[in-house]
């Protein structure tokens, strides 16, 4: 699941090295704290915040497969 989200993210931002994803995982859920450069932060969140709503989005569907629930949090 970590794989996933790291392939969306480093598709999305300008600097690949400064990308950090954190994977807390608990019992019946997983956090994902994803950091990236301030520079693209913007990037990640979108306008209005719809392309990280997105992210999430697509993050839940794949957890209720191994039904778990999922959290992204972006840290800049």
């Amino acid at each position: 699941m970590k794989e996933i989200l790291e392939t969306i993210i480093l598709n999305l931002v300008d600097n690949k090295d400064a990308v950090e994803i954190k994977e807390v995982d608990g019992e019946k859920s997983i956090i994902f704290e994803v950091k990236v450069a301030e520079t693209d932060m913007g990037k990640i969140i979108g306008r209005q915040g719809r392309l990280a709503r997105s992210i999430r989005t697509v993050m839940k569907s794949v957890a209720g497969k191994e039904h778990k629930k999922v959290s992204v949090e972006f840290i800049g």
